[in-house]
């Protein structure tokens, strides 16, 4: 598996399985996109981007499946802020 963090934009990070061809972004609200059928020249270009925002916008997300979209939370802290807000 390959990964790449990125300081620029609104993805995080991103992991990409070439054997399963899976592209998985972690965007800076928690939120983690997985696309199916990504070819590893697009994960290539993706790190390469100026900003990969705008290449994701651009290039992956209407060109691929989305697969199990997730919270990067844990059931923990949900749980946690159900309980604060219900003054638990």
């Amino acid at each position: 598996m390959s990964s790449q963090s990125f300081n620029v934009g609104r993805i995080r990070h991103a992991d990409y399985d070439a054997s399963l061809r899976r592209l998985d972004l972690a965007f800076d609200d928690g939120r983690i996109r997985s696309y199916r059928h990504v070819p590893a020249e697009v994960f290539r270009r993706l790190c390469q981007a100026p900003n990969p925002a705008t290449f994701w916008e651009d290039r992956i997300a209407e060109e691929y499946p989305e697969s199990d979209t997730r919270q990067t939370q844990g059931t923990e802290d949900v749980r946690r802020r159900l309980d604060d807000l219900f003054d638990r």
